[in-house]
């Protein structure tokens, strides 16, 4: 109505008119002497220059214009020269033709399975990026029903998720400045091989020392160097050696017990960053199942019981049901034929690597950063060349370096693939392996419905 828009009232049986308040120009009949002295001479960017002047030209589409010119949409206008102005027209012009000719082509870019953008041209200026695909549509109307549809769904699932990031981050937070702190203690460890030292060389050495002296220098033996020994000049050398003993097996326990927490505090930040890069693969609500069932299993999540009967209980002390898991690896087809299967959590992970793989099957993963397990099921066969990079590039997708031109991947024959004691779900050890350099581009692979 009027109190929501001054300029026009989108209400039934009010007549559409696009508003002239922006004063822009008609870009199907505009001359390249407009172009130059209305369009290209306002200070400002290429891109804004084109879509701020000119009606209906979007900022996707000014950006497209100026990419099929070969020119960058956030250069100023005062660095065109005339040739490269009327080479930005003519382009310009060619889409507009397209325009008047309604050669239009419905598409959606994909990025992954995330819709990034569409339109009713191609777009070239993400068909030669990487990790995006264009898909064709028959009309407007299909690109609009498909494009908010999925973006609904993604939205749908980052707010599901919200809550679990949440906790992931603080708990990834909280366990980063342990591990900083315990580093920092173990590193003040390391004098305590010094204190064993002097009292040593005090126990040898200390009959030279008079009383109240505040320091003594000595041969060290272990280098042939003199060294001079700090001294508490209230207590004798062989007491000041006694207390340098105790300090050296002060700070040995310590060492000792830091060089197992560090260890333990790193496994945990791996096992919660892998739990990130799970959150960022998962595509639909029950995939998060497994990850909040993981969370509670390690105690970032707190379960909920009934009053002593061990028995997990909702807000009201009724029994909770346990949800049932619906969650299931991705399944794709290689362009040889060949089934590859990639985990989406790391309880899923465990299951296909010493579930479901065989000894022949070969796995993937991402090296030294979270990520997915791929195993290919082998059937015995000797795997062509192209199978192993499709499945490098599913490795290489489905791990925290997704966003990486190349990824480096680790594979090998299933039977090589051991599961650590206590080691937490998804880790693994293997000693005999293959690299290869993957790019995390998947728009060519065929997902499964199973």
């Amino acid at each position: 109505s009027g109190f929501v828009s001054s300029v026009r009232e989108v209400l039934p049986g009010r007549k559409y008119f696009i508003p002239k308040t922006m004063e822009k120009l008609d870009p199907t009949i505009i001359s390249f002497d407009d172009f130059k002295n209305q369009v290209m001479s306002k200070p400002m960017s290429i891109g804004k220059a084109l879509y701020s002047t000119l009606t209906g030209i979007s900022p996707l589409l000014a950006n497209e214009i100026c990419y099929r010119s070969s020119l960058d949409s956030e250069a100023s206008t005062a660095s065109l020269s005339e040739d490269l102005t009327y080479h930005l027209f003519q382009n310009f012009i060619r889409m507009m033709e397209v325009t008047k000719s309604k050669e239009y082509t419905p598409n959606i870019v994909y990025r992954g399975k995330e819709p990034v953008e569409f339109s009713s041209i191609p777009l070239t200026c993400y068909q030669s990026a990487d990790g995006y695909e264009e898909r064709n549509y028959d009309s407007i109307s299909s690109v609009l029903e498909n494009f908010y549809a999925s973006k609904n769904t993604v939205t749908r699932i980052r707010q599901k998720s919200a809550d679990l990031r949440k906790i992931v981050a603080n708990a990834i937070e909280r366990e980063s400045k342990k591990y900083d702190l315990q580093k920092k203690q173990l590193l003040d460890t390391e004098k305590k091989d010094k204190y064993k030292v002097y009292g040593e060389l005090l126990t040898t050495y200390g009959y030279q020392a008079a009383p109240g002296d505040k320091s003594i220098t000595v041969l060290n033996y272990y280098t042939n160097e003199d060294l001079t020994i700090p001294l508490n000049p209230e207590i004798s050398a062989l007491e000041n050696a006694k207390a340098y003993f105790e300090r050296y097996s002060k700070l040995k326990r310590t060492y000792e017990a830091l060089s197992k927490l560090v260890v333990e505090t790193e496994e945990d930040l791996k096992h919660l960053d892998s739990i990130r890069t799970s959150l960022d693969i998962a595509i639909a609500e029950n995939d998060l199942v497994q990850l909040k069932e993981e969370l509670m299993e390690y105690g970032y999540i707190k379960r909920h019981f009934g009053r002593g009967d061990g028995k997990q209980s909702g807000k009201n002390g009724n029994k909770q049901k346990k949800t049932k898991i619906t969650s299931k690896p991705f399944h794709y087809l290689s362009s040889d034929g060949y089934h590859m299967y990639v985990g989406k959590n790391n309880y899923q992970n465990d299951e296909l690597t010493f579930d479901f793989a065989i000894g022949n099957d070969w796995w993937f993963h991402a090296k030294g950063i979270a990520g997915s397990h791929v195993v290919v099921k082998s059937n015995g066969d000797e795997l062509p060349d192209r199978v192993f990079e499709e499945a490098g590039s599913l490795a290489a997708y489905y791990s925290k370096g997704r966003e990486n031109e190349k990824v480096e991947i680790d594979y090998t024959e299933k039977k090589n693939v051991k599961k650590p004691n206590k080691g937490k779900p998804g880790f693994v050890v293997y000693y005999t392996n293959y690299s290869l350099i993957a790019t995390p581009d998947i728009s060519a692979l065929t997902l499964v419905s199973d």
